[in-house]
């Protein structure tokens, strides 16, 4: 596992050169929030590095509810029972294994691996604007429904889950990088993702922390690329 601390935010990384698997801590004053569980391998590193910072886990946050970014979840839980589980009041429907669309959204397939054993159950359904310690909730549909990201009030990084990724080059969910493609396989409507990444671009974060790729600071330029490449591509696809 690798570590990178940019502030108050720590990138947990596994398999970094590979198929990098991200959490984030964000340390506050009274605790550590973790934003994703990652798969069931990521539990030791998380649980070390939390040590190391020798704070409470006190929130678990998840950006979505794909298995790579909710895989350790209970065994997490388990660990922190006190820690008070947050998620999307969409994608806990995707947590509870329920992929069914709702009235009103775009009707593409639910893609990616949807968990099917979770137990934990979410303590608080965040909307759109809610704050959470130092973050404020940001809804960022488009890789799944529910899909939200993070913007630290202190610092303004981004935590944007699979909204973009930076491995292989910077993309907008829904953007095929061939040498790491998965996190376009995955994604759900490509117009929400594109939509949500420009309402991201405008925060003007100072770091950009996917779910899956090194931490980018002065992000803005990668990801205007990012969102014309994947304007395009729709463009193109729409013809």
């Amino acid at each position: 596992m690798r570590l990178i601390q940019e502030g108050n935010l720590l990138q947990l990384t596994w398999l970094p050169r590979f198929f990098p698997v991200n959490c984030y801590f964000v340390i506050e004053d009274q605790g550590l929030t973790l934003i994703d569980a990652g798969m069931s391998y990521c539990l030791k590193g998380i649980v070390s590095t939390a040590a190391k910072l020798n704070k409470p886990v006190t929130r678990i946050i998840l950006t979505h509810a794909h298995a790579d970014h909710v895989g350790a979840l209970d065994v997490v839980k388990q660990h922190y029972p006190e820690a008070v589980v947050y998620i999307s009041s969409r994608d806990a429907a995707l947590l509870a294994g329920d992929q069914s669309l709702w009235p009103g959204e775009p009707q593409t397939p639910i893609k990616g691996s949807v968990p099917s054993k979770v137990t934990t159950k979410p303590d608080v359904l965040l909307e759109d604007g809610d704050s959470v310690g130092s973050l404020r909730a940001v809804s960022t549909p488009g890789h799944t429904p529910g899909s939200m990201s993070f913007l630290d009030s202190r610092s303004n990084a981004v935590i944007a889950g699979d909204a973009f990724q930076t491995f292989g080059r910077v993309a907008v969910a829904g953007t095929v990088v061939p040498w790491f493609p998965f996190p376009a396989m995955a994604t759900w409507n490509k117009e929400q993702a594109v939509s949500s990444a420009e309402r991201l671009l405008k925060l003007s974060p100072s770091v950009l922390a996917a779910g899956h790729g090194n931490l980018l600071k002065a992000p803005a330029d990668q990801m205007k690329q990012a969102i014309r490449t994947a304007q395009i591509q729709l463009k193109k696809e729409g013809e």
